[in-house]
């Protein structure tokens, strides 16, 4: 078999890899799994990088997933209230405005994928140093590495939003009460 054949092989593999363990991060029912299959299925994408010969993204991602997942999961681990986050505990919420959004989601991305119309403008020969150095370090992925570049703002964002002084339990200086592992250990004071 020729090489083209075997790197068409191994796309599909990866990609049914990746959305496999994706889907498994929803299914399971501890943080910590969650975090690991979350980690498979971004070793998984990693590796479609590398063969779509966008080295620097590829490796990049493969690099930083396994340290932000293992770092997540040692988290889960140290500071849930839920032991070790390993007991069973409620993954996705509201799951029907979930499996809408994704699935619109899905259909939009793919849609203009398939039927879309990309420019193709070529650049002018000559185009000076700054062209030559993006082409050296990002080569045809420079629209993936802006995108990356976007959605890592966004999450900087997120978590500075999230780590405010008004937290997901309320006021941190106030006697916030974190959930019960188990809805029948409500802290109701009716």
């Amino acid at each position: 078999m020729t090489v083209a054949i075997w790197v068409d092989i191994s796309f599909w593999v990866f990609a049914v890899a990746a959305i496999l363990t994706g889907w498994r991060v929803f299914e399971t029912d501890s943080m910590v799994r969650a975090s690991f299959l979350l980690l498979l299925s971004f070793l998984n994408v990693g590796a479609i990088l590398l063969l779509l010969t966008a080295e620097y993204l590829g490796f990049a991602l493969l690099f930083m997933m396994a340290v932000e997942m293992v770092a997540m999961a040692l988290f889960m681990v140290m500071f849930m209230m839920n032991p070790a986050g390993l007991n069973p505990m409620e993954m996705v919420h509201q799951k029907p405005a979930a499996m809408i959004a994704g699935v619109l989601t899905f259909t939009g991305v793919s849609v203009v994928a398939v039927f879309g119309e990309f420019p193709n403008r070529p650049v002018r020969a000559g185009g000076g140093s700054t062209r030559e150095l993006g082409l050296e370090l990002l080569g045809d992925s420079m629209m993936v590495f802006e995108s990356a570049g976007v959605a890592l703002l966004a999450t900087m964002i997120g978590a500075i939003v999230l780590a405010l002084r008004t937290g997901r339990f309320g006021a941190a200086d106030e006697d916030s009460v974190p959930p019960p592992i188990r809805p029948e250990d409500s802290h109701d004071d009716a």
